[in-house]
């Protein structure tokens, strides 16, 4: 596939007309209304680059797609198996830090997901044309004028030691994209096919399989006028909401009539997803000089991300079959049981409710005459909050009140105690169910530079034997440090932090006693009715004091499950501490700690710390506080043996 719009040798690029050129780049040029703007761009891009090119041999490009963006980079120059990444700003003046993180993001994407630029040598280049020259070449990005590119090459060329790169083999190695939440959902919504945004490699499970597993079910049922629904599994960052969000784009544009529609429970999810979707398309709206309102732009979205309480709370009052015939159910395990259902329903006047929410929201489907499917997104330990039921609901809902439904579900269901630990429904569900290999996502996406953290995070916190080699090998791609010390945590983090990558500070809801050392979980983001401040954490930039990025502000568990981070400084908590060779789990009650009895609670706490050590792509910090020999309630008992067990696995310690 080719990724650009034209690519030639320097040599015969400084041969050919500006005219011949342009008229290569126009060809695929698709926005007609500023084709005018772009001719003018290009023709003093050309003009700069023809005239600082001369003498040099190599390879250009222009228009280089970076798919996982959605954007292009001006231009890729290889020269003496050198990449330069360069990015104009015609007639500017300054180096901006928008356009610095901009040239970064380009270079870090290349390095990241580009298979032919993991190893090699990469210098971005951002050009002002009008900035006043910068006499300082040995600096992490070139700024250039229009007068000095040149002469930054020719030093880079003389000065930086590099690896040989065959141009050939670069231009046509693969690239494996492993987009965000965030930027996958704005890529569906702007009409990209998910097969451009996800990787495709053999070593990764393919999202396509998963969404036309799920798509052949829907044409069966839709054919033969049956009921059914589907159990999709994966572990953490595998896809399970980019390939929800894929199927309802897909039957959205299939069949009208279907009004397939996504769902989640996750407030915080919905809200940042809807915010993020409508900040974009205003955004490409100025870009294109369309005029668009943001008030239509977040109506839009919302219809396209839509809450589960509001589907449901639609429905409780009425008998009527809903519009939709294909629902897509995000982390459906976090459904309410029975008990928290009804005690939730009571409270607002619906006294007669005595339903799950699981069976609630069959029941809703099953009201539809003919043909339905319900498609559930399960995740495996991921239940952290009180009346979270997980797939057992689910599973009894089927079993005891729709077994006339075609249930089909992930193998790993039935195999896996972290989605169904019940032997007689597991039982059932083998006897009445169709296992399907591909409605299970079991390489995780969002740690892209290593696919083993979800199992090491499940060796830590299940106290399993940890294999030191796999380890090793982990560390290598996803660093991973421990240390006593706040300031050094957040130092770490924001030296590995490049461009415009998003890191943030996560602790437990829990971690009530963090407080004393200036982390306090009651003034971190707790849930969605904290709306304002979970959409500015998430999506603002790293120079504004709400955003992640700016690591003052905690998160905890109820606001990132389900969204990530590409860089994590997590603060544990003395809630749920290591000693004695056990897990030991407690809460904060008035002034003291209490040791948590029931093995519901224990489940919520430990799947918390799932949750919150699975949140970053690229690598995180675990700071341990040193404790007090003081203050009874920050024992260092409750830190030191957490500290001791990690750095005994091999975690480094800064």
């Amino acid at each position: 596939m080719k990724r650009y719009y034209y690519g030639d040798t320097i040599a015969d690029f400084l041969k050919k007309d500006t005219i011949t050129i342009q008229g290569f780049l126009l060809k695929y040029h698709k926005n007609k209304q500023l084709e005018e703007l772009q001719k003018n761009a290009w023709e003093a891009q050309i003009d700069i680059l023809k005239n600082q090119l001369i003498g040099l041999e190599g390879q250009i490009y222009f228009e280089y797609t970076i798919p996982r963006m959605g954007k292009r980079v001006d231009n890729i120059i290889i020269i003496d198996s050198k990449v330069f990444v360069v990015e104009f700003k015609v007639g500017s003046k300054s180096f901006d830090s928008i356009s610095l993180d901009q040239v970064i993001d380009y270079t870090e994407d290349l390095r990241n997901f580009h298979e032919g630029s993991h190893n090699a040598d990469l210098f971005p280049i951002l050009i002002s044309t009008r900035a006043n020259p910068i006499p300082d070449f040995n600096t992490e990005i070139g700024k250039c004028n229009s007068h000095n590119l040149s002469q930054y090459i020719q030093f880079v060329i003389k000065n930086k030691k590099t690896k040989y790169l065959n141009v050939e083999q670069w231009e046509n190695s693969i690239y494996k994209p492993t987009p965000t939440i965030i930027e996958a959902a704005q890529a569906l919504y702007k009409g990209h096919n998910v097969q451009d945004i996800s990787r495709s490699d053999s070593g990764a499970i393919n999202l396509t399989r998963t969404s036309n597993c799920i798509s052949k079910i829907i044409d069966s049922s839709k054919e033969k006028y049956q009921k059914s629904i589907c159990f999709v599994t994966g572990v953490p960052g595998a896809g399970k909401t980019l390939a929800g969000l894929n199927i309802a784009t897909i039957r959205k544009s299939k069949s009208k009539d279907e009004h397939a529609v996504f769902l989640s429970g996750n407030g915080p999810l919905v809200d940042v997803l809807r915010a993020a979707l409508a900040k974009d398309e205003v955004k490409t709206a100025k870009e294109n000089k369309i005029k668009l309102k943001t008030d239509d732009a977040k109506r839009k979205a919302n219809s396209f991300i839509q809450n589960i309480h509001h589907f449901r709370d639609d429905n409780v009052g009425s008998l009527k079959a809903p519009i939709e015939k294909v629902v897509v159910f995000d982390e459906a395990q976090r459904a309410w049981n029975k008990h928290q259902a009804i005690k939730f329903m009571n409270s607002k006047g619906h006294k007669d409710f005595k339903m799950s929410e699981p069976e609630f929201l069959i029941d809703v489907m099953n009201r539809h005459s003919g043909w339905c499917t319900i498609i559930c997104l399960i995740g495996g330990g991921q239940e952290i909050n009180t009346g979270e039921a997980g797939i057992k609901e689910w599973v009894t809902a089927i079993k005891e009140k729709y077994s006339v439904w075609n249930l089909y579900y992930s193998s790993l269901i039935t195999k896996d105690k972290d989605y169904l630990n019940d032997y007689e429904l597991n039982s059932w569900l083998n006897k009445n169910g169709t296992p399907l290999n591909d409605l299970h996502l079991s390489v995780s996406l969002r740690s892209f530079r290593s696919e083993d953290l979800s199992n090491l995070i499940h060796q830590i916190l299940n106290l399993d034997e940890l294999n030191t080699k796999s380890l090793s090998n982990l560390l290598l791609q996803y660093p991973i440090v421990i240390t006593r010390d706040l300031k050094k945590a957040k130092k770490w983090i924001n030296k590995k932090a490049k461009g415009s990558e998003r890191c943030g500070m996560l602790i437990s809801s829990g971690a009530r006693r963090l407080r004393a050392i200036g982390i306090d979980s009651e003034n971190g983001i707790r849930s969605n009715s904290e709306k304002p401040k979970i959409i500015s954490w998430f999506l603002n930039d790293k120079y504004d004091v709400r955003s992640s990025s700016f690591l003052e502000v905690p998160s905890t568990e109820f606001a990132v499950q389900g969204l990530e981070l590409d860089w994590v400084c997590l603060a544990w908590g003395g809630n749920f501490f290591f000693d004695n060779d056990q897990w030991n789990y407690q809460k904060f009650v008035g002034s003291k700690w209490q040791t948590m009895k029931k093995e519901e609670d224990k489940r919520y706490l430990l799947n918390t710390y799932r949750v919150l050590l699975t949140r970053a792509r690229q690598g995180m910090a675990i700071f341990i506080p040193e404790g007090s020999k003081n203050d009874f309630t920050r024992k260092t008992s409750f830190y030191d043996g957490t500290f001791n067990y990690l750095k005994s696995m091999g975690i480094p310690v800064i």
